[in-house]
């Protein structure tokens, strides 16, 4: 009952990171501004829901499995954020 409710709080809270940054994504003018929003998608947001599943499987090879897709997701999405921002002033500065 307790693995659950640990479950669902960071369940939540990766929502809420996702949510936020859609939002953020949305509002904010400016390439380099919506770079920014998506930064905690990728750092806050899937790691927490890859974590809230891997507490609900419980121990054993799925969790870990959920755990290291947290981490590839978490590594990826800065990489991916820093080659978006270099292609982006690339493109801008030989127009």
């Amino acid at each position: 009952m307790v693995r659950h409710a640990v479950a669902l709080v960071l369940l939540w809270a990766g929502t809420a990171a996702l949510l936020l940054s859609a939002v953020a994504l949305v509002a904010l003018p400016g390439r380099y501004l919506r770079l920014h929003a998506l930064s905690p998608a990728a750092v806050l947001g899937a790691p927490l829901i890859a974590l809230a599943l891997a507490v609900d499987t419980g121990p054993g090879r799925a969790a870990v499995k959920l755990l290291v897709i947290g981490l590839l997701v978490t590594a990826g999405g800065t990489v991916t954020t820093m080659a978006v921002a270099r292609a982006t002033r690339h493109s801008e500065t030989h127009r």
